[in-house]
């Protein structure tokens, strides 16, 4: 089965990204992203690279090699659906607000008007992948509605979910671990999967492309981004033991991480994880588990999440406990807002949260990120609805500059690990900020030794 052209729904984190780098692979295959947000559209368009929607390391020079070519971004949905042999659903599945499994489980009405406007435009046969992170079963309901369309359009429907890491993204996709196509074994079925698999094998060796049936490729989205913030939330876990018992928890992360069996990665104490993924996956695990009565499967993946909130609760206290019991007053000053460096993303961001709760006790935040804008930095903690929006403005300053924002500072945190706050001039930094001047390192990046030699009171996570 030879494919043409691709549509993809969804120009986001995931859409953009992909698009961009199967169309640079694939230059006789054209490609159409398409999104109703105009604005995000005409991002992806703009002659000026830096404007990209998605700040990714090594994706501007992507775009600007397959744009124009076979590369192509729209809001003409329905054109593209119409020409399109094979479309990607990669919409938005956040965690519901609403109705049964509010808080829980993933809101699929996305997902849904997507295979329904697919339903009613499709007039040939098309091959439909999943890319969003879904639920196991997803794909039934979504074939379920386009098998009964009247129309007689055959479509085969695929699951082909991302293993991204914010940050180093352009690099995941041109190197995967592995690539993961689910399909119905079926003779059609496995003529599909062998069609996606041929558009990735012109630059990923098959070794390392995975085939399976529908439902397990859905569930191991789920189970990786569980496994990986499980990691985050065990070595987080013992970070309190060691700060109370006098151990070093990068010692102990160093000790156990090169055991073979365990390995490194994803065992850096830290303020917790963020992101679009974890927390919305486990929580979506935790809801399938309890909706199939599975209490005890559900209740151990649900101590993920408590033991992520409870780390970023004890960051923002330990701040107000060792400013003498208030913050009333005083400016604290944040270094980073994205949830990670190298992304602008602050979704589920640990910077939220802890700002929210030392506002709640009077501080004053002042942030400088690299990346993330002032709108999008209000906005999200606006989001949280702890206060009126003029209130949050009263008490949350953002600075274009890191020195500024340190400027008269009782404190500093690090709540991001951007690789450029290890080359600040930190005897600067301390001459700025009032005595004595403490640093609460979110993610243990910064030189202890160099800056209590200075004077500064240092503290990191688990040490």
């Amino acid at each position: 089965m030879s494919i043409s052209t691709i549509c993809c729904i969804g120009a986001g984190y995931v859409g953009g990204p992909t698009m961009s780098v199967i169309a640079q692979k694939n230059p006789s295959i054209k490609v159409i992203v398409v999104d109703m947000n105009q604005a995000r559209i005409d991002a992806w368009n703009s002659e000026d690279l830096d404007k990209l929607p998605i700040f990714e390391p090594g994706l501007d020079a992507v775009v600007a090699e397959a744009r124009g070519r076979n590369l192509f971004f729209s809001t003409d949905v329905e054109g593209a659906i119409h020409e399109a042999d094979m479309i990607f659903i990669s919409v938005n599945t956040p965690t519901k607000t609403y109705g049964a499994g509010k808080g829980m489980a993933a809101d699929l009405q996305y997902v849904e008007l997507c295979a329904r406007q697919i339903a009613k435009i499709a007039t040939s046969d098309k091959i439909v992948v999943e890319k969003s992170t879904l639920p196991v079963k997803t794909a039934e309901a979504i074939k379920d509605i386009l098998e009964n369309t009247g129309t007689g359009v055959n479509f085969e429907i695929l699951s082909n979910p991302e293993f991204l890491a914010e940050g180093t993204a352009v690099q995941d996709l041109e190197a995967p671990d592995r690539v993961l196509i689910g399909g119905d074994q079926t003779e059609s079925g496995l003529k599909a999967i062998e069609a996606l698999v041929n558009i990735y094998a012109t630059w990923v060796p098959k070794n390392q492309i995975i085939t399976t049936n529908l439902w397990s490729s859905e569930l191991s989205k789920l189970t990786a981004n569980a496994f990986l913030a499980q990691r985050v939330s065990s070595i987080n876990a013992l970070t309190e033991l060691c700060e109370s018992t006098g151990a070093n928890i990068d010692d102990v992360a160093k000790a156990i991480g090169t055991d073979s069996r365990i390995g490194p990665k994803f065992l850096k104490a830290s303020v917790g994880f963020g992101g679009s993924c974890f927390q919305k996956d486990i929580l979506n695990l935790v809801y399938i588990c309890k909706s199939l009565g599975l209490d005890e499967a559900a209740n151990y993946w649900e101590q993920v999440i408590i033991m992520n909130n409870h780390q970023r609760s004890r960051f923002a206290q330990q701040i107000v406990t060792s400013l003498y019991g208030t913050v009333a007053g005083k400016k604290i000053g944040f270094l980073g807002w994205a949830f990670k460096k190298d992304t602008n993303d602050t979704r589920e961001s640990a910077a939220i949260y802890i700002a929210d709760k030392l506002i709640e006790e009077q501080a004053h935040i002042q942030v400088y990120d690299p990346k993330v804008t002032a709108v999008q930095m209000h906005s999200d903690l606006n989001g949280l609805n702890s206060r009126t929006e003029t209130e949050n403005s009263q008490f949350l300053d953002i600075h274009n500059n890191p020195y500024t924002a340190l400027e008269g500072a009782h404190a500093l945190a690090v709540i991001t690990e951007w690789d450029e706050f290890k080359t600040y001039d930190w005897q600067k930094i301390y001459d700025g900020m009032l005595k004595p001047a403490f640093i609460f390192d979110g993610r243990n990046i910064l030189d202890q030794a160099a800056l209590e030699t200075i004077g500064f009171t240092y503290k990191a996570i688990g040490r």
